[in-house]
């Protein structure tokens, strides 16, 4: 049986262009001579569309798209992820609004419907609020081999840590019922390492029952969430035998017969292919992949073209500024410098360096005047006795300052301005709301300040993009006379390795001291400070999610609750 994986960049509600993609993918494997084209789960209405799936209209057009997928499958089996109403009843009302679905047309006629079992609630996925889970176990003849069709979480019964979260195993249960080759649709988010575990999750599936798999991922950015795509194919001792594109899309045509496996080719270039040396990316060029594809897809999904970003000569921006020329154009990047009082000569020279090495232009619009003025206006109320003694007033408008200027320029060019803070920054709250947390996209806001650095060195590796002096200099807001991140924060490798353990492993502070041997008063501040930062990261960006826990849907926690006395 010769399967087409059709790994395809989906879009939200956009039906019409995701059924497009859906019928190109079928007219090459028509060509290619594939018997089956697989696509992702929800390829028909794009992956995740949230509370979309609670209006009608939305699920009704995803039906009337059945009559073009059913000409579209003129001479093959189109293995088709979609959302359908949910018109079972219980108690005389139907439960939950939809149903995952993949269906499957046969020469032009739908010939079966298969329901999602698995429905995942935790970390980012919330599907149990929309999908009414399948029940029914059922193997059909494709192309004379009997297939289960599974869709994403089915195949994860035991979840990637070996946690059991499900009573149901849907891969038993349809190699039981006789399958012999195992399809499956998925719509699984990217975080560093996926791939891997992805591979081996499936291999030992596949091993288990002694059935080949082939796995279509989707490839893209939705909101904070990337898809690498990566999808693969596996033998029936799980070894993998071909593998698609990462971060873009791809066809993949795989010949997989019960038992066993042989034969894997691209659809464009008929020749072996196996796993890619990108299954194996290292984690800052991983990163690099993932942000430029999110990046460029927010900004096209959203209906953006070009991007502004203040460039202070530091690090952060220096990352910032580089992924989005990569994933726009420099054409389509404006970096703006913006020293103050307290700028170093080499924060406006760093960032003309780094915007002639990107071939972007950036204005220098000092935020000396306007600082002056807030502090005149403010002078009568800012003599008065206050609680802050430690100038963070003054600070915080210097970077409001900052925030006027870049929204003012968004808004006069129509830019879409992208924050510039790290994970580490955003955590324990050194960031200024309304000043440099303005913007529609926080782009490096899942790196850590380490990963940052390591990320940032991809750029240089065949010419410098990046300026020495940028990635050597210490850490600096530059908001005060002299001043350095390290005067109020520990060095950032350990700041790092702290919020690892508490935000990913979900330490706490005394455990993280003992474990790592960090002092113990530096460890209960800086998770103070992650806790009670909360208020602020939910008027962040949204950010883009590479990490196993990023800030955003997938870490949900109240404001209004009892803090750490600490």
């Amino acid at each position: 049986m010769r399967i087409l994986l059709a790994q395809i960049n989906t879009t939200v509600a956009d039906i019409d262009r995701n059924v497009t993609a859906i019928e190109a993918a079928c007219d090459v494997a028509r060509a290619q001579g594939a018997d089956v084209v697989l696509t992702p789960e929800l390829a028909v209405v794009g992956y995740p569309p949230l509370d979309l799936l609670e209006r009608a209209d939305l699920l009704a057009e995803a039906e009337a798209a059945r009559t073009r997928l059913s000409v579209a499958s003129r001479g093959l089996t189109l293995v088709v992820g979609t959302a359908l109403a949910n018109r079972g009843q219980i108690d005389g009302t139907p439960n939950r609004p939809a149903i995952n679905a993949a269906e499957v047309y046969v020469d032009r006629q739908l010939a079966a419907t298969i329901h999602k079992r698995l429905l995942p609630s935790y970390d980012v996925f919330d599907e149990d609020r929309y999908f009414e889970p399948g029940v029914a176990t059922q193997v059909l003849e494709i192309a004379g081999e009997r297939v289960g069709i599974t869709i994403c979480e089915d195949i994860w019964s035991d979840d990637d840590n070996g946690v059991r979260r499900y009573d149901v195993f849907p891969v038993a249960s349809l190699v039981a019922a006789g399958a012999g080759v195992i399809l499956n649709l998925s719509a699984s988010p990217f975080d560093l390492g996926k791939a891997a575990r992805r591979l081996a999750l499936v291999g030992g599936i596949a091993a288990t029952h002694g059935v080949p798999v082939a796995y279509c991922n989707v490839v893209g950015g939705n909101d904070a969430l990337i898809f690498d795509g990566r999808s693969f194919a596996v033998d029936a001792t799980g070894r993998p035998i071909a593998g698609a594109a990462a971060f873009a899309e791809d066809y993949l045509l795989v010949e997989l017969t019960s038992g066993a496996a042989s034969g894997a080719a691209s659809a464009d270039v008929d020749v072996h292919r196996p796993l890619p040396d990108h299954f194996h990316l290292d984690a800052p060029h991983e990163a690099r992949a993932a942000l430029v594809l999110g990046v460029r897809d927010y900004l096209e999904k959203c209906g953006f073209s070009q991007v502004v970003l203040g460039l202070s000569g530091g690090i952060d921006s220096a990352l910032t500024a580089a992924i989005a020329v990569e994933a726009l154009g420099a054409e389509n990047v404006l970096g703006v410098a913006m020293p103050g009082p307290y700028s170093s000569e080499h924060s406006v020279t760093d960032a003309l360096k780094l915007a002639d090495n990107l071939g972007i232009r950036c204005p220098i619009v000092p935020i000396k005047a306007p600082f002056d003025g807030f502090m005149a206006v403010l002078g009568d109320e800012l003599a008065r006795p206050g609680r802050d003694t430690g100038g963070v007033t003054e600070q915080n408008l210097q970077a409001r300052a900052r925030g006027v200027i870049l929204m003012a320029l968004s808004n006069h060019t129509g830019r879409m301005l992208l924050t510039t803070g790290n994970k580490s920054e955003l955590a324990v709250g050194y960031c200024t709301l309304y000043g440099d947390m303005n913007g529609g996209l926080a782009v490096i806001g899942d790196l850590p300040k380490m990963l940052v650095y390591a990320v940032s060195r991809t750029y240089n590796e065949q010419r410098v993009i990046i300026p020495l002096s940028t990635l050597e200099k210490a850490p600096s807001a530059e908001l005060a006379p002299d001043q350095q991140d390290s005067d109020s924060l520990p060095p950032y490798p350990v700041l790092d390795r702290i919020l690892e353990l508490h935000l990913i492993e979900q330490l706490a502070a005394e455990a993280i001291a003992t474990n790592e041997g960090f002092d113990l008063a530096t460890v209960r501040r800086m998770v103070r400070l992650t806790e009670l930062n909360e208020y602020k990261r939910r008027q962040a960006a949204p950010v883009l999610r590479v990490t196993a826990k990023a800030f955003g849907s997938g870490r949900r926690l109240p404001m209004a609750r009892r803090m750490p006395p600490w």
